[in-house]
């Protein structure tokens, strides 16, 4: 077990409904992933049985994917008050961050350089990581979850359909989507492994609690006055 260095501090990054969300909404993401392999590939992947049991799972994990998404939103626009705070880039954060960030991740990491980026409760996310959750939060899985509720629904919701293209055109967006949210899941599991060790960014998600360097934290509270 790695000892806390003398000059290390442990900062409280992730509040117990953020953790509760994150892996509620990992775990609906990865079985509508793998349960919408099987119904999109149903003569090559059987992991659930039946056709329609995969259906009735994907269901499942959409309704799901959607509870957390309420609680993500309920918890940081209502109770934390922080959503524009913690996910809209700032005008520095397009002018140079943006820059600075994507140079650590292609080159700096590789040479041993410290992130730029130094984490606090009120700036939890990089750069980068504010454009793509931006992205991903607000218009990715909002999509996927609006396509996937029309093809729950094709009966009742009939004129919507119509209105998109049709099933076929339906069921292309939703598979393109999703394809697309799912190339973020295996970049998002890739960058977490790039912290002081493979695993110092999964044990926030876990405990709540992250340590950091006494310098980087003065550092982060330093540029954000």
């Amino acid at each position: 077990m790695r000892e806390q260095h003398q000059d290390s501090k442990k900062i409280y990054l992730q509040p117990t409904p953020v953790r509760i969300w994150h892996w509620l909404n990992a775990i609906g993401i990865v079985t509508l992933g793998i349960s919408g392999a099987q119904i999109r590939f149903p003569e090559y992947l059987n992991i659930f049985g039946s056709y329609k049991a995969a259906i009735e799972l994907h269901n499942a994990a959409g309704l799901l994917v959607a509870f957390s998404f309420s609680l993500w939103f309920f918890y940081y626009t209502l109770i934390a008050r922080k959503m524009a705070q913690i996910y809209v880039p700032t005008r520095d954060d397009l002018e140079r961050g943006l820059i600075r960030q994507s140079i650590f991740y292609f080159f700096n990491y590789f040479r041993g350089k410290p992130n730029p980026h130094h984490p606090t409760p009120d700036n939890k996310f990089n750069p980068l990581q504010k454009s793509a959750y931006l992205a991903i939060m607000f218009v990715l899985v909002p999509m996927v979850s609006l396509t996937g509720i029309l093809l729950m629904n094709v009966g009742p919701l009939r004129e919507m359909v119509l209105m998109i293209g049709g099933l076929k055109i339906l069921v292309g967006m939703h598979f393109l989507l999703a394809c697309s949210l799912g190339a973020f899941l295996f970049t998002h599991v890739y960058l977490a492994t790039l912290g002081t060790t493979p695993l110092a960014y999964f044990k926030p998600m876990w405990t709540g609690w992250e340590e950091v360097e006494e310098h980087d934290l003065e550092d982060a509270k330093s540029h954000s006055h």
